[in-house]
């Protein structure tokens, strides 16, 4: 079902090597891409799905943990430099996505670093196969999309949804909403909490991240919803109860009040280690060293 194919010089990454796996679904290939720095023991670094999602947003993180550990740093599909096509973006999608990718690139188990979104696909997958992941770091963790946080029914979600997607309306209400103020602003009110790291360059850089041919399909699914894998809270904090992997969990302590009391939820259940750091929803970008220095005894750990 799939193939890994070449290896090419780093452009925009982090200074790894960047790859290319060429994956299949429902009949259609797509190339999704990832980069490896680092030599010894795999860990694989999942981003948080959002408008602007890509490795990159891990790549200082990556750096750090490099000297301890081969890192292996993807583009979800429908996100960064991975292809963007018009498909139903959905859960199946990226549980089938990500099980397919740790088989054919890694040989042994793993540790995972999952951040915001991603939390629910790590879990889920470490359930149905337990002997894929070693230990679980979980950043920030969501798994609410943010129209549902807001408190959007599933019918009026469904409807932006196919606004979104539609040809000519959906391309006019997803510029307005990629604008690099509109980023800057949201930046600002969920994601950092140094509004000076909000420099013009780097908010360029996100928004030609939105501006990717194809780009609003996989975004607008993630906002709507539809990238939610669990659907309740219960939901989400009985995955944690089936694991039987070590798990630790970071939160920013200036995450959205909704966002923080589901990570507090989580972080109260008996076995799982957390630590509370600055920072926000994007904290694993804005304070890598801080993770690390949080986490580096449960990483390293025998």
């Amino acid at each position: 079902m799939s193939t890994n194919l070449l290896s090419t010089p780093d452009a925009i990454g982090f200074g790894g090597v960047v790859q290319e796996y060429l994956w299949n679904w429902e009949n259609q290939q797509l190339r999704v891409v990832y980069e490896t720095l680092g030599k010894g023991s795999p860990l694989l670094l999942l981003p948080a799905f959002s408008t602007v999602s890509t490795r990159t947003e891990m790549g200082e993180l990556a750096r750090l943990l490099a000297p301890h550990f081969q890192v292996v740093a993807v583009d979800w599909p429908g996100f960064g430099e991975s292809s963007r096509p018009n498909l139903d973006y959905k859960p199946a999608l990226y549980h089938q996505f990500l099980a397919d990718f740790v088989k054919s690139v890694f040989n042994t188990a793993i540790t995972v670093i999952a951040a915001g979104h991603a939390a629910s696909y790590a879990l889920q997958l470490a359930i149905r196969e337990p002997a894929v992941f070693s230990r679980i770091l979980l950043l920030a963790p969501t798994w609410r999309g943010p129209l549902p946080t807001m408190g959007a029914s599933q019918k009026i979600a469904g409807t932006v949804r196919e606004l979104v997607r539609s040809p000519l309306v959906g391309q006019a209400l997803y510029k307005l909403n990629t604008t690099p103020s509109f980023l800057s602003f949201m930046y600002r009110r969920h994601v950092f909490t140094d509004a000076a790291r909000l420099t013009p360059s780097f908010i360029e850089k996100k928004w030609q991240t939105t501006q990717q041919p194809g780009a609003r399909f996989a975004s607008a699914a993630f906002v709507t919803g539809n990238l939610d894998a669990v659907h309740e809270q219960s939901d989400f904090l009985a995955l944690v109860q089936s694991l039987t992997v070590p798990l630790m969990v970071v939160i920013g302590e200036s995450s959205p009040s909704k966002s923080r009391e589901e990570m507090d939820a989580l972080a109260a259940l008996p076995g799982v280690r957390s630590a509370v750091i600055p920072g926000s929803l994007g904290l694993h970008e804005e304070y890598p060293a801080v993770v690390l220095e949080a986490v580096q005894d449960f990483l390293l750990s025998p």
